[in-house]
């Protein structure tokens, strides 16, 4: 078919951006609930007036405009749900920050971002405070302020201009704002919306730039994954923080939903929000749903009505998704990383499975399935010659992506974009094999896999072992020197509260289970060190495996 008559136009081609999901659902749900705080209520139309005039303060006051990055730390509370839109529609770009970092760790984010502003819950002032004194006595140029209080009252608040000071207030702040202001609309839909820095559970954290397109795609992919009808009512137990909620904070827009917002996740906060306000979606890291299941009696609810719950961040345990099946969860597995926007691939469920055992859907459960919609491929391939491994369940490989769900970099660090993207696939330095049916399975992190006399054994493996001891409440596992076979696993567990085991327990609860070489031959009882995003930080264990010194030679497996 000839070209004649293909015209790329203003009629036919418009930037995708997740603005346009505010804007629509302002119209469509305008009187329906967007947001509920505990007493707080908004409804989309007021959402969306809120946004703009957000925007409008931001572009007007502080002079914050296109590519421009605007931080922000806090829980996820409406503020940091406003912040979603009004700083893109500001034209700039939002940098949702780490809650559980330290002063340091967010003045080098704030000095790398070059962030002009930096939005901070009034419960996080200190960290943030400390953080810009640390710039300033750098010589480091200091981003505005912008305290966010726990109340919205505009009681006494006015509409005039008000001045620029050292600290600002957001209530305040946002009524400066004209309610008929432009929004700025992306003039390329691969500009960057949002900046994410990486949860550092193996070095530094690196930029992540995400792009109107991407979000807006990964936000129906999301959607669609999470099963998503019109008007969900959406739980947040995802930090908002961690790859902008895994899109959801969009998501939820593009469908119109409610969004309960929680300060912080606790399991009675969790069973008490489902009740109240018929929540229908949630979401979560294995962590939240270990504290789900390990809840005690007197902090749950009765799930009257089916809770669909995306996970994802690290393979929950098979006994953990049975158990979440039993309280009345469906537990939707997803996968992906930072640099994917959240999620990019779901385990599919197949009806055909639905007569098998229990133990055995769980373990189907808990694979990492196929890519989702949004994005491309998904493949697992030979590193080194870029060859797909077999469809075998066996044959180990690196996780690869393509697709339009991609980073589009990572800031200020073209080597290690390079290295990423080198061969036309994004690398995810996580290795896994490939059923018969061409679903993956991840099996380790490439830095975290156990060679154990010539033998690779995945840590993964080990760990849902272990878990499913019942006595145990987490668990991980790492390599420690060993003279004789090189390495040999190294099990951290934590026990459930009231509950005992033995080092000698352990291991011989994973010997019955796993061939012997495969058995921690260390177990240590102690609390995990964790990302807020709920991944355990294994390099901090490896150092910590590493300093117990080498097992002598000859050890028997």
């Amino acid at each position: 078919m000839e070209r004649k008559g293909m015209v790329k136009s203003s009629a036919n081609y418009v930037p995708l951006s997740p603005i346009s999901f505010l804007e629509r659902s302002a119209e469509i749900y305008r009187e329906r609930l967007s947001i509920v705080y505990g007493d707080l209520k908004f409804t989309w139309k007021q959402t969306h007036e809120r946004c703009v005039r957000l925007a409008s303060a931001l572009a007007t006051h502080l002079s914050i405009s296109t590519l421009h990055v605007v931080a922000a730390l806090a829980p996820n509370i409406p503020a940091m749900y406003e912040l979603h839109f009004a700083v893109p529609m500001a034209g700039a770009v939002l940098c949702t920050l780490n809650t559980r970092h330290d002063s340091a760790m967010v003045s080098v984010l704030l000095e790398h971002s070059e962030a002009k502003v930096i939005f901070v819950d009034y419960q996080l002032l200190d960290i943030a405070q400390g953080a810009l004194k640390i710039l300033s006595k750098k010589g480091t140029k200091v981003p505005y302020l912008i305290l966010i209080q726990e109340s919205y009252d505009s009681v006494s608040r006015t509409n005039s201009k008000i001045p620029v000071p050292e600290t600002l207030e957001y209530e305040s702040f946002l009524l400066t704002g004209r309610s008929d202001f432009e929004i700025v609309r992306p003039n390329d839909e691969c500009d960057p919306i949002s900046l994410n820095y990486t949860s550092g559970t193996t070095s530094n954290p690196k930029g992540v730039v995400y792009s109107h397109r991407g979000a807006y795609l990964n936000s129906l992919a999301a959607a669609l994954l999470n099963e998503m009808k019109s008007m969900p009512v959406y739980l947040w137990t995802v930090p908002m923080f961690h790859c902008n909620g895994w899109c959801l904070t969009w998501a939820v827009a593009a469908q119109g939903g409610t969004n309960i917002c929680l300060r912080s996740v606790t399991a009675k906060a969790t069973f008490d929000s489902i009740a109240a306000h018929h929540v229908s979606h949630m979401g979560g890291a294995p962590t939240v749903l270990n504290m789900i299941v390990n809840s005690l009696e007197n902090e749950r609810r009765p799930v009257r009505e089916k809770v669909t719950v995306m996970t994802g961040g690290a393979p929950p345990p098979p006994h953990v998704l049975f158990k979440m099946e039993e309280l009345g969860f469906k537990v939707q597995h997803s996968y992906g990383l930072t640099e994917t926007y959240g999620p990019a691939t779901i385990c599919a469920w197949k009806p055909e499975w639905d007569s098998l055992p229990p133990e055995t859907r769980a373990k189907i459960k808990a694979r990492q399935g196929l890519q989702h919609l949004g994005m491309e491929e998904v493949d697992v391939k030979n590193p080194d010659t870029m060859v797909s491994v077999p469809l075998d369940g066996k044959t180990m490989g690196e996780v690869m992506f393509r697709g339009n769900t991609v980073m589009n970099g990572y800031l200020k660090d073209e080597k290690a974009t390079g290295e990423a993207f080198k061969g036309g696939w994004f690398r995810s330095g996580d290795l896994g094999v490939k059923h018969p049916d061409g679903y993956i399975e991840l099996k380790d992190r490439s830095k975290d896999i156990i060679i154990s006399g010539g033998e690779n054994i995945s840590t993964i493996e080990v760990e849902s072992v272990i878990f499913s001891h019942p006595s145990v409440l987490e668990a991980a596992v790492v390599g420690r020197p060993d003279d004789h076979w090189g390495e040999t696993p190294c099990a951290f567990v934590k026990l459930k509260d009231g509950r005992e085991a033995t080092a000698a327990d352990i291991i011989n609860f994973c010997r019955d289970r796993l061939p012997h070489y495969m058995a921690p031959k260390t177990v240590l009882f102690q609390d995990l060190p964790k990302t807020s995003t709920g991944k355990t930080q294994k390099f901090v264990l490896r150092q910590k495996a590493k300093d117990l010194g080498i097992l002598s030679k000859g050890s028997k497996l």
